[in-house]
């Protein structure tokens, strides 16, 4: 991707009365407030309301390393809590002024209480978690030999703040020794790092940082259809994927709803995902979490133990939290990268096996249970972005054996920070 080129989701306004365009070009639908949670079919798919009778995400800190987080949004007051502005002094505001809109649509997705309107606004996945919002700068404020030396920043800055989940929306620059140990680092202090892949599919391959780096899990996006969407990033960085397509989530300046897709949607509901988790069991270490989340992911139905569309599969949430299986060592992190990188052994690292939690159940619903996922293409209806039906293929489940997947590193891959 050449400099100064944006890497985020298409973003369109949704009036209190009206709805935008559908990705496809399909008529405008109104969007009547009643229709509100309809729109926000990931949370049907998820069975959120299901969730919530057990866990909200209270007690669990997510940090949104992002353009600010607007702490005077209906769907956000009292939730977003004092951060970091590490933007420069010609950005107007501080870590509570969101200077693109972006970060705050992140917070929205992960912890919106869906106040707007009275009580007709967008709801988060985890919406009992708080918010630690990390400015970061824009893309027109840094040079991109600078940029992991911010996301370097921003991460350790959440980590000692306390943030048990690190999300990281954004993507560019290059892979740095400074990043990874700032990765390590947070790991170290118990935190888990999530960041979008890229959605830059339909143009070029690659891998990107920071979710490339050894030690983040890289979320890639899928749509209704439970497939990798075709602009969602391929490669060996993908570790999981999340619903990513034609999501809505809050505006900036408390404006309604904006409707959306990118991996950074399916980054901000894997983070989501993960404060459940972590809030019904809070004793927990961050590699358990992330094991559990593995544990009970709806693996790739093409018979790979993982493929580089979506990783080791979509996660679920709900399966984990009704039947986590065995969370196994709390000090050995789960996925191989992260010792790969520090080890010029050969020998495979541990992978995530699979629990009967992952087999399919009857309800058929997409993420909560899924049922089709991506063998590996964009495949057929893979851009088909507003399909109302499921299909159904028998989920691939089974033990996930020792896999070695080391994240490549581009050197000298210079992109500048953009939204994924």
């Amino acid at each position: 991707m050449p400099a100064r080129t944006l890497r985020r989701g298409r973003i369109q306004s949704i009036t209190a009365g009206a709805a935008g365009l559908l990705l496809v070009g399909a008529a405008a639908a109104p969007a009547h407030a009643e229709s509100v949670r309809e729109q926000q079919w990931h949370l049907s798919a998820m069975k959120a309301e299901q969730m919530w009778q057990t866990s909200k995400g209270k007690g669990v800190t997510v940090a949104v390393v992002d353009t600010g987080v607007d702490s005077d949004n209906p769907d956000l007051r009292g939730k977003v809590l004092e951060g970091k502005d590490f933007a420069p002094a010609s950005r107007a505001g501080d870590e509570h002024t969101d200077y693109d809109g972006h970060g705050t649509a992140m917070a929205g997705l992960i912890a919106g209480s869906g106040e707007y309107g009275g009580g007709k606004g967008a709801f988060g996945l985890a919406p009992g978690a708080s918010v630690l919002p990390v400015r970061m700068p824009d893309i027109e404020d840094v040079s991109p030999f600078e940029v992991p030396s911010y996301f370097s920043k921003g991460i350790r800055y959440a980590a000692d703040s306390g943030a048990r989940i690190i999300n990281v929306s954004m993507g560019g620059g290059m892979d740095s020794s400074e990043l990874t140990e700032a990765v390590r680092y947070a790991l170290d202090k118990g935190a888990l790092v999530f960041a979008g892949t890229g959605n830059d599919a339909e143009k070029k391959q690659g891998v990107g940082y920071p979710a490339a780096t050894p030690g983040v899990v890289g979320v890639a996006a899928v749509g209704k259809n439970l497939r990798r969407t075709s602009w969602s990033q391929q490669g060996p960085h993908v570790d999981i994927a999340a619903p990513g397509d034609a999501i809505y989530a809050l505006c900036r300046g408390g404006k309604g709803l904006c409707e959306s897709h990118g991996t950074s949607d399916a980054t901000a509901l894997a983070s989501a995902s993960a404060a459940l988790i972590w809030s019904k069991h809070p004793d927990w270490t961050n590699n358990q979490v992330l094991r559990v989340m593995l544990n009970t992911i709806g693996a790739p139905t093409d018979g790979a133990k993982r493929n580089d569309s979506i990783g080791y599969g979509i996660v679920r949430p709900r399966v984990a939290l009704q039947n986590p299986g065995d969370p196994g060592p709390p000090d050995e992190y789960p996925l191989p990268d992260l010792k790969q990188s520090s080890s010029s052994s050969s020998s495979p690292s541990p992978a995530p096996s699979r629990s009967a939690a992952a087999t399919p159940d009857d309800e058929g619903s997409p993420a909560a249970a899924p049922e089709t996922a991506d063998s590996g293409g964009a495949g057929a209806g893979a851009t088909t972005w507003i399909v109302t039906g499921v299909g159904a293929a028998a989920l691939i489940g089974g033990a996930v054996a020792a896999l070695a997947v080391r994240k490549r590193r581009a050197a000298g891959n210079a992109h500048l920070t953009g939204r994924q």
